[in-house]
């Protein structure tokens, strides 16, 4: 009986966390969409390398995404207020928060007044993909 117990409460336990899954990826194409939540980066990082290689720098229109292409330019709306802003992915992330989609510079941050808030809902929208070698 212990035993059934056990292996239930595990089978409920995956299955609770199953559904807390990552957002459904977005297709590096020009108009692509995705919803979630946008945080920013802490200015610690300022200098630190990023996955691109280049220095974070905080006053850039940057951010970190988990699958989009380095170079990709996105518009990043809050969607409570309208806000938007345009940014190149240039990092890999968000790693905190599975509903997270993007970590945002902190002028990028600024420029959608979440700086208080620190993580607000965004939806993503591509706006041009880098050109991929093709021979």
């Amino acid at each position: 009986m212990r035993a059934a117990t056990t292996l239930t409460l595990s089978l409920a336990l995956s299955t609770a966390a199953c559904g807390a899954a990552l957002p459904p990826p977005i297709a590096p194409t020009r108009g692509a969409t995705q919803s979630g939540y946008a945080s920013y980066y802490s200015d610690r990082l300022a200098g630190r390398s990023t996955a691109s290689g280049e220095p974070y720098d905080p006053r850039a229109m940057t951010a970190a995404h988990r699958t989009l292409p380095m170079g990709t330019r996105v518009e990043v709306r809050r969607v409570d207020s309208g806000a938007a802003v345009v940014v190149r992915v240039n990092d890999r992330g968000p790693y905190a928060g599975e509903r997270r989609v993007i970590d945002l510079s902190r002028a990028a941050a600024e420029s959608l007044r979440m700086i208080r808030a620190g993580v607000v809902p965004v939806e993503l929208r591509v706006i041009e993909a880098p050109r991929t070698n093709r021979h």
